[in-house]
């Protein structure tokens, strides 16, 4: 049987994968430079053992790849095309959580002809966005229908009795990564224009959407939208949008943020400098009276509630803030991260919704909603953490069990490998709901 697994990283998505495969009868090796908080991840279970690794010892990887069935790579996506050429020299599938990168996709002649999958993308976002946008795409196209317009819309959130803060939010995985994807620019088609959107402008660009069981959200474009009407197979639609939900006052801080580079990445020596005195050289005011001179700089009319969340993280504090040589990006994520991080007798919860404006041959149009609320905790396994190892840990599960047979490098967007994963996470709690013929109100304008 092909049941030895190598998981490449102790992350804060790796428990429940470890957990999954475990109890699904698999061998794992889990090998990270955390090797404490890896064999704590094993709990002693005999089907189960850490290794302290890093990518600077290539050959412990080498060995590693050959003496395993599968690689599950949760490093940092810089690497993945590195752990990528030694599974293909070993012919041994390769799975991760992260974006295709270029270097990946030039290998899929070589996955191909060592007859393996690299399969990438699956985890939540993206992951479970794909397979379930995937499953209603291909089955309206069956019927002999098209997709006008698709809106795909997803946030990683506390859950609503946890907001307590001006932010309206708390970090339940990779702070950094939140805080730096804020620094993106954006692009997406809407009723059949080009929408670029400057990074600066990134939170100006926002709309409000209520989402059952929660409430009012804010939407920011996610990335670039457009390269998805090619992956999802939509030539010829009038609105393809990707967007990131936040509870309100997110956007507007983060708008304010960026309009006075507080995550920038221009090094400086901050040596002796304050909070204080660091906020007003980035906004260029005189510090006098700071809620004024910020409700006025750059053109940018601050919000109240963006210029509350600053002092509450600290940012009017005369309080040394003890860096030399740093990055503005470095202090402001520093101190989110201080005070922002979701508590362990607190909830986290993944909200995600796709809306379809679907054309029948008929000329009837139709609205579809496909939509997940999930809930988890740090007290057991977050809800981020549950929905982007899940599945991946279920495509390692089925291409060992030789249910997934494609091969080269793909994200999870074919029948074969969506329905499969789809059906096991809906068995472990993690379903879509899916409604039909919804009134054409419905559809976001």
């Amino acid at each position: 049987m092909n049941n030895r697994v190598l998981i490449l990283g102790a992350g804060l998505v790796s428990k429940p994968m470890i957990e999954y495969l475990l109890a699904n009868g698999f061998n794992i090796t889990v090998a990270s430079p955390m090797f404490d908080r890896a064999s704590e991840m094993i709990a002693g279970h005999p089907s189960g053992k850490a290794v302290d690794w890093s990518m600077a010892d290539a050959e412990g990887l080498e060995r590693m790849v050959a003496d395993n069935h599968l690689t599950v790579s949760l490093l940092p996506y810089r690497f993945h095309a590195d752990v990528a050429k030694v599974c293909l020299k070993h012919r041994k599938p390769l799975v991760t959580t992260s974006y295709v990168q270029p270097e990946m996709v030039g290998m899929d002649n070589d996955a191909k002809n060592a007859g393996v999958i690299l399969l990438n993308e699956v985890g939540l976002d993206p992951g479970i966005d794909h397979m379930s946008a995937m499953r209603i795409i291909d089955r309206i196209k069956g019927e002999g229908g098209t997709i006008e317009a698709f809106y795909s819309l997803c946030g990683a959130l506390p859950a609503p009795e946890a907001v307590n803060n001006p932010f309206g939010y708390k970090f339940s995985w990779s702070p950094k990564g939140v805080v730096l994807a804020s620094r993106n620019g954006a692009h997406y088609l809407k009723n059949g224009k080009d929408v670029i959107i400057d990074p600066v402008d990134l939170f100006k660009d926002r709309f409000t959407h209520s989402f059952p069981g929660v409430g009012d959200l804010e939407v920011y474009p996610n990335r670039d939208s457009k390269s998805y009407i090619d992956i999802y197979g939509l030539q010829g639609i009038k609105t393809m949008y990707r967007g990131t939900f936040r509870f309100p006052g997110w956007c507007e801080t983060l708008d304010l943020m960026k309009a006075i580079n507080l995550v920038g990445d221009e090094a400086k020596d901050y040596t002796g400098m304050s909070f204080k005195a660091f906020m007003c050289e980035k906004a260029n005011i005189e510090g006098i009276d700071i809620r004024k001179e910020l409700k006025s700089i750059h053109g940018n009319t601050a919000s109240d509630t963006a210029i509350e969340a600053l002092e509450w993280l600290g940012l009017f504090s005369d309080d040394q803030m003890g860096y030399g040589d740093t990055t503005p990006f470095e202090i402001t994520s520093d101190l989110m991260i201080k005070k922002m991080w979701l508590n362990d007798n607190e909830r986290d919860m993944v909200v995600m919704e796709h809306l379809f404006m679907a054309l029948h041959s008929n000329g009837k149009k139709e609205v579809i909603s496909s939509r997940m609320l999930d809930f988890g905790s740090p007290s057991t396994n977050t809800s981020i953490a549950r929905t982007v190892a899940l599945p991946s840990a279920m495509a390692v599960k089925l291409i060992l069990e030789g249910k997934i047979t494609d091969k080269g490098v793909h994200r999870p967007v074919l029948p074969g490998i969506y329905n499969p994963i789809l059906d096991e996470l809906e068995k472990n709690g993690i379903k879509m709901q899916e409604e039909y013929n919804l009134p054409l109100s419905r559809m976001i304008s």
